[in-house]
């Protein structure tokens, strides 16, 4: 559940930021973790539960935050890029006054102490949230967390003694040696604070959660009323969607995230006014797909990406810029086989899922870094002796790793020598992982399409972050489970409950049956 998810990230985070004592204006691990925590509950992806363009926003924000913390407190390490974030900052305050009248009823019955472990998730949504965006450039984490607490205008005055503390010891202790300890609180912090313990929270949730029955009988009628509602609007979105493709000649037209139809209609019709007003400037669109995001440009995979923030003359330019686009995605592929070629014929990929707006010019960079990084050195590695294996290329990350899916993890500032070891050394058990990937993809799949049949759901799908390994069982227990209720509902498996706008239920993977 998304209690699980925080407390992960709580720990994982001390882990970006271990403790590093470098200089007199550094921060430990354990005090970058405590001064960040107010920014941590008014930016987590958790309580955004019910607005998943937000959530995207601040996950992808809260994993370059966390890349750029980890750079700083690296030994040697050089000062990282400066470095752009946008956030969606909640109000913490009236969510903290509005959560805190509740609970009194929590002593009152089961349902009362469900429903305020999920308070904290859906207050959100009524209570509004401000975008914010700041550019990141300090040299030191204790720099970096006050500018991002005073970006997101939220108090440092907790900060004082942290400051102080830090004086004292620097001047009477040498630097430390790094170290890494993961941050669990004892009890008596949450006696002494008047904090609420997330771990005890997550145990009575768990206890009285409702079953997946119990939920639907409640929530269907509401759901099937938004999915009427939204009928007209979802033909008008598929003629838009066929006009474009057939206009302009494009391949596909996509979403980052899992927009409202509303919304998704506006932008549609965006684009239709654009191509009435200025024809010309949609002609290099032509063979392409179109991808709605956070910013305007061209990702990865070279598909065209707006920004649906943008205005049409921003758009106007992106077009006229496709052809150098398209040449700086020509070089891209040509990098992609000379790193190939130099390890062995494994394939450099980049994760779609979990990247679609993974910009051209920032992949570019990140292939030609680990080219000219690999040029140099001789690796003795037969030609296809990796050949049908994948990796990714990371920046934020100082040892490469194999996936449970199969596909290597590789820094671009990785040393040859251990990559190459490691490489050799792994390559066995990827394609063992891989395998076992496509045989779960392949269970998954038909799972997905018997329950769809069985069940007469109108459709079935799934956050990127359920893995296959979850949704499997999810599925076999839908079909055993056979509640009336499903019938002609629009389900996405997450990892928590919620009807969305358009009438579309969204279920925990591990529901309760």
């Amino acid at each position: 559940m998304y209690v699980t998810s925080f407390l992960r990230y709580i720990r994982l985070g001390g882990r970006c930021v271990s403790a590093h004592v470098i200089q007199r204006r550094s921060l430990s691990g354990a005090d970058a973790i405590n001064a960040l925590r107010p920014f941590y509950f008014a930016v987590h992806p958790d309580f955004f539960g019910q607005h998943p363009r937000e959530r995207e926003v601040n996950e992808n924000s809260l994993q370059r935050l966390n890349g750029y913390l980890e750079n700083l407190q690296k030994p040697g390490a050089r000062s990282p890029k400066p470095t752009n974030l946008t956030f969606y900052v909640r109000d913490t305050k009236e969510t903290a006054d509005s959560s805190g009248s509740l609970i009194a009823s929590a002593g009152c019955g089961g349902w009362s102490v469900w429903y305020l472990s999920r308070l904290s998730f859906t207050l959100i949504g009524c209570l509004g949230f401000r975008s914010v965006s700041f550019t990141l450039q300090s040299k030191d984490v204790l720099s970096t967390v006050l500018d991002v607490l005073r970006s997101c205008s939220l108090s440092v005055e907790h900060m004082q003694d942290v400051l102080k503390a830090k004086t004292r010891k620097s001047s009477t202790q040498q630097p430390e040696t790094a170290f890494y300890r993961p941050i669990k609180w004892d009890k008596t912090y949450y006696t002494f604070t008047g904090f609420r313990d997330p771990e005890q929270e997550l145990e009575q949730a768990k206890r009285v959660e409702p079953t997946l029955s119990f939920w639907l009988r409640n929530n269907e009628p509401e759901a099937t009323k938004k999915q009427n509602a939204s009928l007209p609007r979802r033909e008008e979105l598929k003629r838009l969607k066929r006009l474009l493709i057939q206009k302009l000649g494009l391949l596909d037209i996509r979403w980052q995230r899992k927009w409202g139809v509303s919304h998704k209609c506006c932008q549609l019709q965006s684009l239709v006014r654009l191509s009435t007003q200025n024809p010309e400037a949609l002609h290099h669109l032509r063979g392409h797909t179109i991808v709605f995001t956070d910013q305007s440009g061209m990702n990865a995979s070279g598909h065209v990406m707006l920004g649906t923030m943008d205005v049409h003359h921003q758009w106007s330019k992106l077009f006229e810029r496709l052809q150098s686009y398209r040449s700086l995605f020509q070089q891209s592929d040509w990098l992609k086989e000379r790193i190939s070629h130099l390890l062995g014929g494994i394939q450099v990929i980049h994760i779609k899922r979990l990247g679609p707006a993974l910009p051209l010019e920032e992949h570019y960079s990140t292939l030609n870094t680990f080219h000219k990084r690999l040029l140099p050195q001789r690796l003795y590695l037969h030609p296809r002796s990796l050949q049908g294996l994948t990796m990714t290329l990371e920046n934020d990350r100082s040892t490469p790793r194999l996936h449970e899916m199969g596909h290597f993890i590789i820094p671009t500032m990785c040393d040859t020598l251990q990559l190459q070891n490691f490489l050799q050394s792994q390559a066995q058990e990827a394609r063992r992982r891989m395998q076992r990937k496509d045989k779960l993809e392949a269970e998954e799949e038909d799972l997905i399409w018997s329950c769809l049949q069985d069940l007469s759901l109108r459709s079935l799908s799934k956050e990127p972050s359920v893995s296959s390994s979850q949704m499997i069982p999810c599925c076999r227990r839908l079909m055993e489970e056979r509640s009336p209720q499903m019938q002609g509902l629009r389900l996405c498996v997450s990892h928590f409950y919620s009807v969305m706008q358009d009438g579309d239920l969204c279920i925990p993977w591990d529901w309760k049956g």
